[in-house]
């Protein structure tokens, strides 16, 4: 068993543990076979991510980039969104947006933007590689939002039906779980035998993403989120 296999087990087995304990908390708005499609879910995304943990052949040999495993990750993806259970509209693929939470949404992307230029014109780049520019102002926002916001948040909403109204959108234990999933993707690890975990990496990937969860729910589309992921993740090559 390699080290990323081990490592993405026992987070699918955190999910199951934690989600489990919290749906007794609820158990009238508690579905555990969501939250088993969840985990599904999160095994199949780091699965495809990795190219089936390297066995399967490397197409793009001569590239930079994950390419290869974004592209396929990305397409389970839609193809999971277009399931009758999970349907592209319910999971934010679309561009229609909501209107009455879409002033509001501009205003925290545009500050959440003018945040990611601070940050950038303080911190030194390296040269523009085409390449580089390339990827990060497409896949990691189309692949990431796509299943963390959309079809992965959609099926903990399922498993956890309980909602409380905040900042103009209802939040439930699926939201908070979707966003710590997404921290631990690059904050958690396993090799050379032993378990990492990273707890300021943790906070800048965990954190933004309740913002990129909120942007979603006020918007009920993913194009203001990938939009502002591609952004934050290419500002720095470009200033």
């Amino acid at each position: 068993m390699t080290d990323g296999m081990i490592s993405i087990g026992a987070v699918a087995l955190m999910l199951l543990v934690g989600g489990g304990l919290l749906g007794l908390l609820q158990r009238g708005k508690f579905a555990f076979g969501w939250l088993l499609v969840a985990a599904g879910l999160v095994v199949l995304n780091d699965a495809l991510l990795t190219n089936l943990y390297r066995r399967l052949p490397d197409f793009l040999p001569h590239s930079s980039w994950n390419w290869q495993g974004k592209a396929l990750a990305l397409a389970a993806t839609l193809i999971v969104a277009s399931l009758p259970a999970f349907g592209w509209k319910k999971v934010g693929l679309t561009l229609r947006q909501d209107r009455k939470g879409l002033r509001s949404a501009i205003v925290v992307a545009l500050i959440v933007c003018a945040v990611f230029i601070y940050f950038a014109l303080k911190m030194p780049n390296e040269p523009i590689d085409r390449e580089t520019l390339a990827f990060q102002l497409t896949m990691p926002g189309l692949e990431e939002e796509a299943f963390y916001r959309g079809i992965l948040l959609l099926a903990l909403n399922q498993a956890f039906r309980g909602r409380v109204r905040l900042l103009g959108v209802q939040w439930g234990w699926g939201a908070l779980l979707s966003c710590a999933l997404f921290g631990l993707a690059h904050a958690f690890d396993y090799s050379h035998g032993a378990f990492s975990f990273d707890p300021l990496t943790m906070a800048l990937t965990g954190g933004p993403a309740l913002i990129a969860v909120w942007l979603r729910e006020r918007t009920g589309s993913l194009l203001l989120p990938i939009l502002l992921h591609n952004f934050g993740n290419s500002i720095s090559i470009l200033i």
